[in-house]
């Protein structure tokens, strides 16, 4: 858990962080769904590709404190949620798919709902969580945190 309270913005930023961080994770060949093919080799169409003359890729693989972060951003998504069943499946959602890039048209018609209702439901979870996480953590005999110290000295620093 954060050491802070997070706006809701600040929360939005930390989904799309991990929506970048997630796409960035290596993928080694194999790993995916093998999907049609041919057995047979590929075919060099041009003799400058046979060779290893075309563009060379770099990959910027996340280190440990990024994946780190992308997994407590995942977390955040288990504690949206609403009485009413399947809201908060799909609440969940469309803070993924914003986090995620997809423009709201997109969205939209993922999930079913007009633009407005959409926006209203993203950001209404946005606040659900910013206020999940900055409630004050309580000890097992229900005291609250004093600032950084615990009402019985015991220190709480989680930077």
């Amino acid at each position: 858990m954060a050491s802070r309270n997070l706006t809701p913005t600040e929360i939005g930023e930390r989904f799309e962080e991990a929506a970048l961080t997630l796409k960035r994770m290596p993928n080694p060949p194999g790993s995916g769904p093998s999907g049609y093919g041919s057995s047979w080799p590929a075919y060099v169409q041009e003799a400058k590709h046979a060779y290893g003359y075309h563009e060379a890729r770099m990959r910027v693989v996340p280190n440990a404190a990024e994946i780190q972060r992308m997994e407590e951003a995942l977390d955040w998504l288990r504690l949206i949620n609403h009485p009413e069943p399947g809201r908060a499946a799909i609440d969940r959602r469309i803070v993924w798919m914003r986090a995620d890039g997809h423009r709201w048209r997109t969205v939209c018609r993922t999930v079913g709902l007009g633009r407005s209702q959409a926006w209203r439901r993203w950001s209404a979870a946005l606040i659900q969580l910013s206020r999940a996480l900055g409630k004050t953590r309580r000890d097992r005999s229900g005291r609250r945190a004093n600032g950084k110290t615990w009402v019985d000295g015991s220190t709480t620093d989680q930077a």
